[in-house]
């Protein structure tokens, strides 16, 4: 006997189930304190730059966790010989390099994991000569030093780049660390040559590369003279968990400069070790970071949205109280922002700080408390400030547009033009008009920034399945959210065009990648069908069948609404790489959320038009 066709009642059935499936999957992930923290991939590159620290600080008393570490990333080497960032990501010259170095300081034989290494650097580069090593980590960034210099420092200290020492550690790129020392609001102007935040490194491995190859005699006398000073601020810098960043691989590069430059006895190094061995998981690997709660709550409660309850006013409290209050040491930003985490190693950014925006609106009522308005009047000027002279928005610094990382870039934009469309009813006539004027100049930011095919390329999360790793999906998905509400001719053109790059790039599985014949995930489908089942409510022209049928791909990948296997995610320009549980949980719960109010409002009004 044939099956009974699917009804279009069974199918929104079905959709439903799979909401109310996720809702409960994503309410049960809330920690006891009433929000959402979250749990990051193992990452190979964490691992391997933590096991160098710990061998350089005290080989022999950290004996047990380097060898669980050196055990796990033999584990988890791909077939082809190379290591990813985690261990469903391909496998990239950088982190292989790094677990490549981490390899020569096993106390024990470790089979034959070196030598695939060996065969899978050599296939990728061409040689395994220091040479080429060196001009293929400098080639993979640019005129980025920010993770060139410390891949580059721990081959040295791996003896990978020369068979003496000075030899070593002449390849390894010099950083300018007395630059550190000058009045922060000079960074932008003299362009140091790594990004806003990567200070710690800049000190630390600036002086390693110093010590070990010090340059002629005048330059020499400056940067001696120097060293007390920015060392002083590398000691004030660190945070009182002794993460920087409260990330593994920063943390473990500051901790190897150091103490492989005859700094051992260095006032960061105690913290910096009590991180690393707080942070090591019962497996034997490293997180990339130590969570990303402030990001993850903020994602959560705008997936959830207004129909769900829970403890809403403890979410709001948490929220509150983790906008920083205080200039930060690191990038000089002023109070008002968010970062990603709750702890103090965090910095405030243009990606948290609209997301936090748009979850306190979220939580508040029609007429927000004094404190919660309070808290949006100083984040939205945070915003304001931080807008580059090309209308865009930059991740935490204005102005140091000279490296990716810290130019403006779309996504960033776009969320931060959300959040200011959703708190602007709310702020004085002053503000309003700023933020009405600096709309006007990101919306047409994002119009100069539009690619040519109609789609635009995120900063925050490549696709490793593209040949250049950037993701479309992501960018214009963002952009769209953005746009749909805003009552502008150029936004609506925008838009409308947003709209056909998505349904364009749609898979024939009906799910969305990164683009068009790139394999399907629940994130970049979520991602899509949140922004096109928004977008349809003030576009009729979207197809509902295509909605209709990337929810029911939805619907199947997450097993109605019980199975989240992530996909890796790529940031820092998609050149690092990583996962997060609640991910595919948090944009299936926002997009089936979006598509069940679309269908909603479509059934409202054919009852209407009906009687």
């Amino acid at each position: 006997m044939n099956p009974s066709p699917i009804t279009p009642s069974a199918k929104t059935d079905a959709i439903r189930t799979t909401l109310d499936n996720a809702v409960d999957a994503l309410l049960n992930e809330r920690n006891p304190e009433g929000h959402w923290k979250g749990c990051l991939s193992s990452s190979a590159l964490s691992t391997a730059t933590a096991i160098v620290a710990l061998h350089f600080v005290d080989a022999e008393k950290h004996q047990n966790l380097i060898s669980m570490g050196l055990d796990w990333l033999v584990q988890y080497q791909n077939d082809d010989g190379g290591w990813g960032d985690t261990t469903i990501s391909f496998s990239n010259i950088s982190t292989t390099l790094l677990c490549w170095s981490a390899l020569s300081f096993s106390p024990n034989p470790l089979g034959d994991a070196a030598t695939k290494a060996k065969t899978w650097i050599k296939s990728e580069i061409g040689a395994l000569d220091p040479d080429t090593i060196a001009e293929a980590v400098k080639a993979r960034y640019g005129k980025d030093r920010t993770f060139s210099v410390p891949i580059l420092m721990t081959c040295a200290l791996a003896g990978k780049l020369g068979d003496s020492p000075i030899e070593n550690w002449r390849r390894v790129l010099p950083l300018p660390f007395e630059l550190a020392t000058v009045p922060r609001s000079w960074f932008g102007a003299i362009g140091l040559p790594v990004v806003s935040y990567a200070l710690p490194a800049l000190i630390a491995i600036g002086y390693a590369r110093f010590h070990h190859a010090p340059p002629p005699l005048p330059i020499r006398l400056i940067r001696n003279l120097a060293w007390k000073k920015a060392s002083q601020l590398l000691t004030r810098i660190q945070p009182p968990t002794g993460g920087f960043l409260e990330a593994t691989p920063l943390t473990s590069f500051v901790t190897m400069a150091l103490a492989g430059a005859n700094q051992s006895r260095h006032p960061v190094i105690p913290k910096a070790v009590a991180f690393l061995t707080a942070s090591a998981r019962p497996d034997g690997s490293w997180p990339i970071d130590s969570d990303l709660a402030t990001w993850t709550t903020s994602l959560a409660v705008k997936a959830i949205g207004s129909n769900v309850d829970f403890e809403r006013e403890k979410v709001l409290n948490y929220l509150i109280m983790n906008q920083y209050k205080e200039v930060h040491e690191f990038t000089n930003a002023p109070a008002g922002g968010w970062a990603w985490t709750d702890l103090a190693g965090g910095v405030p950014d243009a990606d948290d700080t609209p997301g936090a925006l748009l979850a306190l609106a979220l939580l508040s009522p029609k007429s927000p408390h004094p404190e919660t308005l309070s808290a949006a009047q100083d984040a939205t000027t945070w915003l304001l400030n931080l807008q580059n002279r090309d209308g865009g928005i930059p991740t935490f610094c204005r102005g140091w547009g000279k490296l990716p990382f810290d130019r403006s870039s779309p996504d960033l934009t776009a969320h931060t033009l959300r959040a200011w469309h959703t708190w602007r009813p709310h702020l004085g006539p002053a503000l309003a008009q700023q933020v009405d004027s600096a709309s006007l100049a990101a919306l047409e930011y994002l119009e100069n920034t539009q690619q040519p095919d109609q789609s635009w390329l995120p900063l925050w999360f490549g696709n490793q399945y593209r040949p250049n790793e950037a993701n479309p999906t992501y960018g214009t998905a963002a952009v769209l959210l953005a746009l749909i509400p805003l009552d502008h001719p150029k936004a609506s053109s925008l838009a409308h065009s947003a709209g056909n790059w998505l349904l364009t790039n749609q898979n024939p599985d009906h799910g969305w990648g990164a683009g068009l014949g790139t394999p399907s995930s629940i994130e970049e489908t979520a991602l899509a069908l949140e922004a096109l089942s928004r977008a349809a409510n003030t576009h009729p022209s979207i197809p509902i069948a295509a909605l209709q049928q990337a929810a029911d791909h939805l619907a199947a990948a997450t097993k109605g609404g019980t199975h989240f296997p992530p996909a890796a995610i790529g940031f820092y320009f998609a050149k690092l790489w990583y996962h997060e549980k609640l991910y595919p949980i948090i944009w299936t719960v926002a997009a089936l959320n979006a598509f069940t109010i679309l269908m909603s409002h479509r059934d409202s009004a054919s009852e209407s038009a009906s009687s």
